[in-house]
């Protein structure tokens, strides 16, 4: 008999919708059931690829005894954070402080209003290395909830203490300033893993934010080794397991400290993340082994994660067949039938071995440089490569026979807006018909479905759009809006972007605190209002606003975005230099605001031949913090960059900092131009 979830669209409810457990969907219908009954609340929080969200369900939401116990002392709320990213930060810092960790599955103990008292995340059925057992801290909660209010008292207070700094009018912690970024590139490269790249040691995630900013301090600065930095990391992952190599995209992480084997879930954002930088490093070094990564990730996403309507899906699972990873392992066996007399060669490439590297089978990924692996085999680097793509192929069809992991099909708002970006970023960079078709796609599907009277839904399944968005979905769909406007030049795009800036202003900034807030500030009210200035798997919303508002100041000549958006930054500007890593998003909105934006007006008609020469010449090489507009005359209506500027043919002009070059119509000269404009002065 199904529960509570039966009706709700997110897969990772779905997968709860049978269980024994009497879960409900957090909303009123819930909360005031746990108000008459007196009831404390159980709140589970999870997400559809969660390996350990699986464990948990299999072990104790299907157990018939421990659901009875759920169900007679306790209100059992199932919310996927992936669509309540707000109630997921919200009790994330509760569980954080009372555990000095976190984590998913996250189990925290409310009481009827919202207060957190008890917190922890997966828990085993029985006890298990040094862990309590699920049913005894379902007991042990219990009695303290009936026999020891005075300790649930307590600690709800000290949690409402925890949170009440959220509210607190936010104050400058220093200037905006050259120095900060220098500061913060020089924490990098102290930081910097030169062995395998990023930064640190195991679980090692993909570094993308911080990757970018340092791109960016190369481009400025001339810096040697930030480029090395983004280069070497993104070779050691392309190679590496974490890395697809039959069939495209990026895992989440890799367990280890030198990306061989990955937790198998592969998530949008990662790769939304990894296209853009990819199509920027191109940019900067024409490497042929990170464009090709870049176009097979984007042939990934085109054939498995976009829908027939345009939305890309959240994530695809690591789990198949009961097993993290089965889908994406081989045996040497396996290979020896599949690719015949290629299999030595292709074995030797991928490090593939009798014994395995993971449970006894293989991870594909290239230990050695491929020219040392065709040296050593005595083949050519072409037949190499003309090898590897044949039996990818191969290996793609025989693994479409496997069990496939499952799909989070819902669409979300902030990730779809990150990845339209990052797919018209390279659709502009590579000059692909398709991914610029992919890209305008994407773009009116989401602009149609999940914008409803100028603001923004977070969730979409199945023609059906819910949950009022987050800054973060506003923020980074008005940045997906400008990437297809400075694709296409097509006015429509810049205003949207535009519309969503001035809905952030008016629902998401907070005069008294001088701050963004992840939640409208007509949205549902919880024990606090969540605000998160560090970037953490993606961009913050407040790094993600900041950005936006600087380009759309730009454009329009609009100084009270771009003083809000400074002044933000200046709440954060002694962190970011301390800990770059933590702000890998907010350090590229920072040269933005102190270096200026490279700004480049193309004026004529975008169909005609010359207009497209000249920007493809601004597309051709890595341009930091790159305001573009263009178009027509007539066009130019309240775009400041446009303003004034004419031309009888087509013509760039090219500014920073309100100084200008010379107006050209050739795109050699403006090529030079912008390669002796990104340098700091």
């Amino acid at each position: 008999m199904a529960n509570h979830l039966a009706s709700e669209t997110s897969p990772y409810l779905l997968q709860h919708a049978h269980n024994p457990v009497d879960w409900h969907p957090w909303g009123e219908t819930a909360l005031s059931l746990s108000r008459a009954e007196r009831k404390p609340i159980l709140l589970s929080i999870g997400y559809a690829a969660c390996h350990w969200c699986h464990v948990m369900e299999r072990e104790s939401f299907e157990d018939g005894a421990i659901a009875e116990l759920m169900n007679e002392h306790f209100v059992c709320i199932k919310v996927d954070r992936e669509e309540r990213p707000d109630l997921d930060a919200i009790y994330m810092q509760a569980t954080q402080a009372m555990t000095g960790h976190g984590g998913w599955p996250m189990t925290v103990f409310l009481t009827p209003d919202g207060d957190p008292f008890f917190a922890g995340t997966y828990y085993p059925p029985d006890d298990r290395h040094g862990m309590p057992s699920f049913r005894r801290v379902l007991l042990g909660v219990a009695d303290a909830w009936t026999s020891r209010q005075d300790s649930v008292v307590r600690t709800a207070a000290q949690m409402r203490e925890l949170y009440a700094s959220s509210t607190e009018r936010t104050r400058a912690t220093g200037t905006l300033s050259e120095e900060l970024l220098t500061r913060a590139a020089a924490a990098l490269e102290q930081r910097f893993e030169p062995q395998f790249g990023g930064f640190d040691g195991a679980p090692k995630f993909p570094p993308t934010m911080t990757l970018d900013f340092a791109l960016r301090q190369w481009a400025r600065t001339g810096g040697a080794n930030m480029l090395h930095m983004v280069s070497h990391t993104f070779q050691q992952m392309a190679r590496g397991g974490i890395y697809d190599q039959v069939g495209g995209g990026f895992s989440r992480y890799s367990v280890d400290a030198y990306w061989l084997v990955p937790h198998f879930e592969k998530m949008l954002y990662d790769n939304a993340l990894l296209v853009r930088l990819g199509a920027n490093l191109w940019q900067a070094t024409r490497d042929a082994e990170v464009r090709r990564v870049t176009e097979e990730t984007l042939g990934w996403l085109s054939r498995e994660m976009m829908s027939a309507e345009g939305g890309f899906y959240s994530s695809l699972d690591a789990d198949s067949e009961g097993h993290e990873g089965r889908y994406y392992v081989w045996d040497s066996g396996e290979l020896d039938t599949l690719l015949g007399e290629d299999a030595s060669l292709l074995k030797a490439y991928w490090g593939v071995t009798a014994s395995g590297n993971f449970e006894g089978r293989n991870i594909l990924f290239v230990g050695n440089d491929p020219s040392s692996v065709a040296a050593e085999v005595g083949v050519t680097e072409h037949e190499l490569r003309t090898a590897i793509e044949r039996a990818t192929r191969i290996l793609y069809d025989a693994r479409e026979k496997r069990v496939r992991p499952a799909r989070d099909e819902k669409v979300l708002a902030g990730w779809n807006g990150l990845m339209l970006r990052g797919v018209a970023e390279a659709a502009r960079v590579f000059g692909d018909a398709e991914l610029r078709a992919m890209a305008l796609k994407s773009g009116e599907f989401l602009f149609r479905e999940m914008v409803r009277d100028g603001r923004v839904l977070r969730s979409w399944k199945d023609g059906v759009a819910k949950i009022g968005g987050f800054l973060e979905d506003h923020a980074a769909l008005a940045l997906g809006a400008i990437a297809l406007y400075q694709l296409t030049f097509h006015r429509v795009w810049l205003d949207r972007a535009r519309a969503l800036g001035d809905e952030i202003i008016a629902r998401f900034w907070d005069e008294d605190t001088q701050a963004f807030f992840d939640t409208a500030s007509d949205g549902e009210q919880l024990v606090t209002r969540p605000r998160e200035p560090t970037d953490n798997a993606i961009p913050s919303g407040t790094s993600l606003a900041v950005e936006l508002l600087l380009i759309l100041g730009d454009i329009f000549g609009d100084a009270e975005m771009t003083s809000r958006a400074t002044r933000m930054l200046e709440t954060v500007a002694e962190p970011m230099a301390r800990y770059p890593t933590a702000f890998g998003h907010a350090l590229g909105a920072l040269d933005l605001a102190v270096r200026g934006a490279i700004e480049v007006a193309v004026i004529g008609e975008p169909a005609d031949p010359p207009f497209s020469a000249l920007t493809e010449a601004v597309a051709s090489r890595y341009v930091p913090s790159l305001v573009m507009a263009g178009g027509p005359p007539a066009s130019s209506a309240g775009i400041a960059v446009l303003v004034g500027r004419t031309g009888e043919t087509a013509l760039a002009y090219l500014c920073r900092s309100y100084a200008c070059e010379a107006p050209t119509a050739s795109p050699e000269e403006l090529g030079a131009q912008l390669d002796a404009m990104r340098r700091t002065p």
